[in-house]
């Protein structure tokens, strides 16, 4: 028998709504797509949380949204600021990136205080915090930085990628990331998680969440391989 359900899957995916082009329509259809297989959460642009909010209500999917996406330079102040904008708007769930040059300068004081600051503002209003590495642009030190820092200031995940960069979720990175991260720190895959072999496959490194924009995909597939179970 499987040691899973239809749940446990359903709630290890962000159902992923940042494409560039996606019109007013398509979000909504999205979030009604999310409300009906029951994941985890909404990633939307953050124009639209309040439309999130008002489709997702009364449903347990949340709301998350991004800070500082895609590149991750914007100071820390609009940050915090964004991040507290997006709170108000009913997001509960916060992807923020990372200063990727600072990261590569090693400035590490900055990317610890960058992070910090948006941890103690989303944790003062209950809301959850997963910090975007973009790792295809950094070597293993950085990775293994990153996650010290994040277990420091008390991040709730810390994630791959945006998946718009080169490279999304490999599984040396995965491994790297559950294994220098504290037990209370959470792995994110995002990019490339597109089916459900994949998803049972990073679940196994010790993955908790995946971006994904396959949802629909990934559980009509998890739901016909437990229907053959029984």
């Amino acid at each position: 028998m499987p040691d899973f359900t239809y749940q446990q899957i359903a709630k290890m995916i962000d159902h992923s709504l940042l494409q560039q082009q996606l019109t007013d329509a398509e979000l909504n259809a999205g979030c009604l797509l999310a409300r009906e297989y029951d994941v985890a959460s909404v990633c939307i642009k953050p124009y639209a949380v309040p439309t999130a909010r008002d489709i997702l209500a009364g449903s347990s999917v949340a709301v998350s949204t991004t800070i500082g996406f895609p590149h991750g330079g914007h100071t820390t102040m609009v940050k915090v600021y964004e991040a507290t904008q997006a709170m108000l708007a009913g997001a509960v769930e916060l992807d923020m990136v990372v200063n990727i040059g600072k990261v590569l300068s090693k400035d590490w004081d900055y990317v610890r205080e960058d992070i910090r600051a948006v941890v103690e503002i989303a944790h003062n209003q209950h809301a959850l915090v997963k910090v975007i590495f973009e790792n295809c642009f950094l070597q293993d030190e950085h990775k293994e930085m990153l996650c010290k820092i994040c277990g420091e200031v008390g991040a709730d995940f810390v994630k791959t990628s945006t998946g718009y960069g080169s490279t999304g979720a490999t599984d040396d990175d995965l491994k790297l990331m559950r294994r220098c991260s504290p037990p209370h720190v959470k792995v994110k895959a995002a990019g490339g998680v597109r089916n459900f072999e994949r998803l049972l496959a990073v679940r196994a490194i010790g993955v908790a969440r995946v971006g994904a924009t396959a949802s629909k995909a990934m559980l009509d597939e998890c739901k016909a391989y437990l229907k053959k179970q029984t």
